[in-house]
C-alpha cells in the first residue's frame, strides 16, 4: 500500500499535537504545584516571621514553646550538595572521558551496563548500605562517637549521583563528530590532547548538563540521607549528625499539624525556590557559555 502525502501529513500532525499536549501538561502540573506550594507555605512564613524562619538556628517544632528556624537545615543542604558535587564531579567526568574515548572495547561492554544498574538502584538501598557499611567506617576511621554525619552523608550523595554525570558525559562525548578529533590528530596532536582540547570543549554542554542533573538529584534526596546523617537538626559541621530540608520533611509530615505542618509546607517552598534559582543560574551559565 502506498502512503499518500495527505495521510503522512495527518500522521506528522498528529505527532506534533500529541506532544504538544504531553508537553502542555507538564508546564500546568508545573505551575499547580508551584501554585500549591506558595498556598500552603506562604502562611507559615507570614506568622512566624520571614527573618526568624530563614535565619533562626533552632528547631523545636514540638517544643512547649515551638521555634522554627530552618538556617541549620539551608546551610546543610548547601554544604552536601557541594560537598557531593566537588567530589563526584571530578571523578565523574574523568570516568566517562575514560569510558568514551580511552578504554578498550571490552571495558567499556562490561562497565557501562554496571553503571547502568548504579543508576537503577533505589535511593532507599544506598542508605541501608551507608547505614550498614559507611557509617560504621567513619565512625572507626575518624575516632567519632556516632558515624552518622554530614560527611557520611557526602559519600552517599557521591555515589548516588555518579551514574548520572558518567552516562550523560558519556553520550555527549560520543556525540562529538568524529571529523573534530581527526582533524586534531592530523594537526599534531596526541590522542589526549585530542580528547581534553577537542572532544571535551566540543561536548562541554553536555557535561553542564550532567552537572545539573547531579545536582537536581544531591538536593532532592531525602530518604538515603537520612539514614546515614543522623537527622538531627544541628548546625552543619563535617563530623555532626544533621539534617538537610528534604529530610526535614520527611522525618515530621507524618504526624504535624497546625503551625508545625504549615512550617513543612514552608520548607517544602524553600526548599523549591532554592532548586529553581540553582537551575536557573546554571542555565545562564550554559548560555554564557554558548555564546
Amino acid at each position: 500500500m502506498i502512503r499518500t502525502k495527505s495521510s503522512n501529513w495527518d500522521l506528522e500532525t498528529g505527532a506534533r499535537l500529541f506532544f504538544l499536549c504531553l508537553g502542555l501538561i507538564n508546564i500546568a502540573l508545573v505551575i499547580l504545584i508551584s501554585i500549591y506550594l506558595i498556598i500552603a507555605g506562604l502562611p507559615a512564613i507570614a506568622e512566624i516571621g520571614l527573618v526568624d524562619f530563614l535565619f533562626g538556628a533552632e528547631w523545636a517544632s514540638t517544643a512547649a514553646e515551638p521555634k522554627f528556624g530552618i538556617l541549620a537545615f539551608i546551610l546543610t543542604s548547601f554544604y552536601g550538595t557541594a560537598g557531593a558535587i566537588v567530589l563526584g564531579l571530578p571523578l565523574g567526568f574523568f570516568c566517562a572521558v575514560y569510558l568514551a574515548k580511552l578504554a578498550p572495547a571490552k571495558v567499556s561492554a562490561v562497565v557501562e551496563p554496571v553503571i547502568d544498574l548504579l543508576a537503577g538502584i533505589p535511593s532507599v538501598v544506598y542508605g541501608f548500605i551507608g547505614m550498614l557499611v559507611l557509617v560504621p567506617l567513619v565512625q572507626r576511621v575518624f575516632g567519632l562517637p556516632d558515624g552518622a554525619s554530614l560527611l557520611a552523608a557526602i559519600f552517599v550523595l557521591t555515589i548516588m549521583i555518579l551514574p548520572s554525570i558518567i552516562k550523560v558525559s558519556i553520550t555527549s562525548l560520543r556525540a562529538v563528530p568524529e571529523e573534530y578529533e581527526l582533524g586534531s590528530l592530523a594537526l599534531g596532536a596526541n590522542k589526549i590532547e585530542t580528547v581534553f582540547r577537542v572532544s571535551v570543549v566540543a561536548a562541554k554542554s553536555g557535561i553542564a548538563s550532567a552537572v545539573v542533573l547531579g545536582v537536581g538529584r544531591a538536593i532532592g534526596e531525602a530518604m538515603a540521607v537520612m539514614m546515614v546523617a543522623g537527622n538531627v537538626p544541628n548546625m552543619p559541621g563535617l563530623f555532626e549528625s544533621v539534617r538537610f530540608l528534604t529530610t526535614a520533611v520527611a522525618s515530621e509530615m507524618s504526624y504535624a499539624s497546625g503551625l508545625q505542618r504549615d512550617a513543612l509546607f514552608s520548607i517544602a517552598l524553600v526548599l523549591f525556590v532554592f532548586i529553581m534559582m540553582i537551575n536557573a543560574t546554571l542555565n545562564l551559565v550554559l548560555k554564557k557559555g554558548r555564546a
